[in-house]
């Protein structure tokens, strides 16, 4: 009967659930405390873990089982219990048709060439880490062969992360957003009025900054008791579960906002995971809808609501306490103008929310090169300088400055990129319809009171899970499709505000 079916088939996906927490946890302590001697055998470890998940996730029986459910008639089964049956029968679909040997390799790699990639950062030697990346782009070549050979290879990557994306949306969507923001980003350099950021630069005890950091991911409703806040090279947030939520920061004692930043932004990520339905939790319909909707709430957390005015009126007070020598005499509208500011920069992570679209453009134009031929691996440097002094008129010296500074390609993340900055106008749009809905928001977030907007992302997006597709989610919270110019005009207010343009 297919009642017992699906239950047999809810067995085996708690139990995947489960080794791919434990592979969060092992990549969660590769980054944070795994000793740099132990890569080799970790690397071992994830293959291995990676030949166990594809042999559960490939067996026979959950074919049986879905074929069984598909059978019958699908009356008694709700929305959630559908939600999971549709999942799992698209990875199911998905996984039989890659290799054991193809998911080893791309696990293995994984583990390795993110060391390679860190070595050659350091030393700014692209040529060390130019073959894992060509291995990687002849990986992912070879997978998407397997797993939708009717898709375009990068489409296929792309789809991913962002399931029903692809090359063509996304260039439509880039191609306007680039053609509004690069004059944008022009008439800001070309005002003469910049606002003074003097005040971020000095001497912050990173013993005051993770207090700070602490206090806000827990007032904005982060809960301690089921995650936990170390340090990375690269801020992440990971974990095994909505109970085990893991997010990392990196401190720089010359600049606390960063850091800050950095927190508030994983603190969105990890309030998504920790907020996910308490039903079938450890079944496909709770997880994430795609990482553009999960960037959306790092994003919304970090630049729709924290770097606000309100939210400077509310913590000021709490930053002149920890730093008085630097920001004792600050005004609000002075702190919110400079960490606000806006000039291009060379590092995507530093980047402000006007550049940060370009960075992504520049990143979505070049894998789409790689995975289309018309870009070479060993030309990336060059091209990558160029398009940065086309988009931001700026030119990376160094290649550790420029091509060498993401993570994302050594772990074969290509098409990853995108979700940024569609979280950002899934953000902007989310925070308008929030705002229309209750007028109160600024003043609940000049008081320091969050527990609304966490209720209303809970109820809205988190607890929604995978029970719509990203659209229909969207259409539902907000009334329309993603539309960029939400996004837009909110980038224009805001900087011919702050730069009188």
């Amino acid at each position: 009967m297919s009642s017992n079916s699906y239950q047999k088939l809810t067995v085996r996906l708690e139990e995947l659930t489960s080794l791919n927490g434990i592979a969060g946890i092992l990549h969660w302590d590769q980054e944070v405390i795994m000793p740099s001697g132990g890569v080799g055998f970790r690397a071992k470890q994830m293959s291995t873990l990676a030949g166990i998940l594809h042999e559960k996730s490939t067996d026979p029986a959950i074919g049986d089982w879905l074929r069984d459910i598909e059978g019958q008639t699908t009356d008694g089964f709700d929305a959630y219990q559908a939600a999971n049956i549709r999942e799992a029968k698209r990875d199911y679909e998905r996984e039989v048709k890659v290799p054991k040997r193809l998911a080893q390799e791309m696990a293995e790699l994984s583990a390795t060439s993110r060391q390679v990639w860190v070595k050659a950062r350091q030393e700014n030697r692209f040529g060390d880490f130019a073959p894992s990346l060509k291995k990687w782009i002849e990986l992912r070549k070879e997978w998407a062969s397997h797993v939708d050979p009717e898709k375009g290879i990068y489409d296929a990557n792309i789809d991913a992360y962002e399931r029903g994306g692809s090359t063509e949306k996304f260039e439509g969507i880039f191609e306007k957003v680039k053609k509004e923001l690069i004059p944008l980003v022009k008439a800001i350099q070309e005002n003469g009025k910049t606002p003074s950021s003097s005040f971020l630069d000095g001497d912050f005890p990173t013993e005051k900054q993770k207090e700070l950091g602490q206090q806000i991911s827990k007032d904005i409703g982060f809960a301690f008791d089921k995650g936990r806040m170390d340090v990375s090279v690269h801020p992440f947030c990971g974990g095994s579960h909505p109970t085990d939520v893991r997010i990392t920061t990196r401190y720089r004692s010359d600049n606390f906002v960063e850091s800050l930043y950095a927190v508030i932004h994983e603190t969105g990520h990890g309030l998504y995971e920790q907020g996910r339905m308490e039903r079938d939790r450890d079944l496909p319909v709770s997880e994430h809808l795609s990482m553009g909707i999960h960037e959306s709430q790092s994003l919304f957390w970090e630049r729709m609501i924290a770097q606000s005015e309100s939210f400077c009126h509310c913590y000021l007070p709490k930053f002149k306490e920890a730093f008085p020598e630097k920001l004792e005499n600050i005004s609000v509208r002075k702190f919110y103008e400079g960490i606000n500011l806006s000039e291009p920069s060379m590092i995507r992570v530093e980047a402000d929310e006007v550049t940060y679209p370009l960075h992504i453009i520049l990143r979505f134009e070049i894998e789409k090169g790689l995975f289309d031929g018309s870009v070479s691996p060993d030309d990336l440097p060059e091209i990558w300088n160029e398009k940065m002094e086309t988009y931001l008129g700026i030119r990376p010296k160094t290649d550790s400055e420029g091509v060498l500074q993401d993570i994302h390609w050594s772990m074969g993340s290509f098409g990853y990129f995108p979700s940024y900055t569609l979280g950002a106008m899934y953000a902007c749009q989310f925070f308008n319809t929030l705002k229309m809905q209750d007028s109160a928001i600024e003043d609940k977030i000049k008081a320091g009171n969050f527990i609304d907007i966490k209720k209303w992302l809970n109820e809205s997006i988190h607890q929604k899970g995978r029970l719509y597709s990203t659209d229909d989610l969207v259409v539902q919270v907000t009334g329309e499709s993603l539309n960029p110019d939400h996004f837009i005009k909110y980038l224009k207010d805001k900087y011919s505000n702050i730069y009188q343009l």
